[in-house]
């Protein structure tokens, strides 16, 4: 049987066959959650309030923080009432607008972070032109388009997939309504809808890493002729956050949305979404902030300001 209309709800199993666990992750991404808000607002109000992060590279950071505050509230409030009580169910309603925001925001990061390996590729190939180049209009034209294009993805993908004949059962084998997991839920002929996932697939996760793929290629080639220690390690400083924030969320991404069907693989996708809903957000900051001297710095003048002031 095959229900055709939509649904009052859905129920999304998580991991509700471990109860065990379940106690454990939500201490963890409870946890997760508060270090997430404090160290993506703290990114964004530093890009504001120090004049010499007032640049490119932390305009894009600034968004991508904002991004990530706003993708781990769309799942982590209802997460943890799920991992916490006996409730696991979500409303359609409810399930649209978290498939609609994962998606726009989803897509939104991939755009994003090519755009900031562009912006990286400039600032080591082309130095001396880079504030020709990189401008403060084109800037905002760049982030604008990264925004655009995952609200454009969002509006082409989500009412198909919320269209799928789902089985009466409207049991998901997951933590949050994704499209894999939805599709996995229809009873009905779902070839659309895959043709669909890997086009997009294809088009906003293949082609950005392709991009920058290439930019990086570009970089370790030009600092390559340069044949110098001291270009390596400024090249190294220059990009090293970023290749690791990007490797992550491939990583992260890939596993989720193109791992095979089967139902190891199904629950390992489990948590490598739990892991880039919950970790990806909180890791950011983290990788930035750790590893970038700008911006222990911005945080040393916020925190003694008076102090400093009083110094001079």
């Amino acid at each position: 049987m095959v229900n055709h209309s939509f649904p009052v709800d859905f129920l999304l199993l998580g991991f509700s066959e471990h109860p065990g666990l379940e106690r454990i992750l939500f201490m963890v991404v409870s946890i997760s959650y508060l270090l997430t808000l404090v160290g993506n607002t703290l990114i964004i109000l530093l890009s504001m309030l120090d004049p010499r992060l007032h640049s490119p590279m932390y305009f894009f950071l600034s968004n991508l923080s904002f991004l990530d505050l706003c993708f781990t509230t769309s799942c982590v409030p209802q997460m943890l009432v799920h991992l916490w009580g006996p409730r696991k169910t979500i409303s359609f309603l409810g399930c649209s607008v978290q498939l609609f925001i994962f998606l726009f925001l989803g897509t939104t990061e991939c755009v994003l972070l090519t755009v900031m390996a562009f912006d990286r590729y400039v600032a080591v190939c082309q130095p001396l032109h880079y504030a020709t180049i990189i401008h403060p209009r084109l800037c905002w034209q760049l982030a604008a388009m990264a925004w655009v294009m995952g609200l454009v993805q969002s509006v082409v993908q989500t009412p198909p997939t919320l269209r799928l004949p789902f089985c009466p059962h409207r049991q998901i084998d997951d933590f949050a309504c994704e499209v894999p997991s939805l599709i996995q839920l229809s009873c009905g002929d779902t070839t659309y809808n895959e043709i669909q996932l890997a086009v997009s697939s294809f088009i906003f996760l293949v082609m950005p890493l392709t991009l920058i793929l290439i930019s990086y290629g570009s970089i370790a080639w030009a600092v390559l002729r340069i044949n110098s220690a001291i270009a390596w390690r400024k090249a190294l400083g220059t990009c090293s956050s970023h290749l690791i924030v990007i490797t992550l969320f491939y990583s992260l991404v890939i596993a989720v949305y193109l791992q095979p069907k089967n139902p190891y693989a199904q629950k390992r996708g489990k948590f490598f979404g739990l892991f880039y809903a919950v970790g990806t957000p909180l890791l950011n900051p983290l990788i930035y902030s750790l590893r970038n001297k700008e911006v222990k710095g911005a945080l040393r003048r916020l925190l003694g300001k008076d102090k400093d002031s009083r110094e001079n």
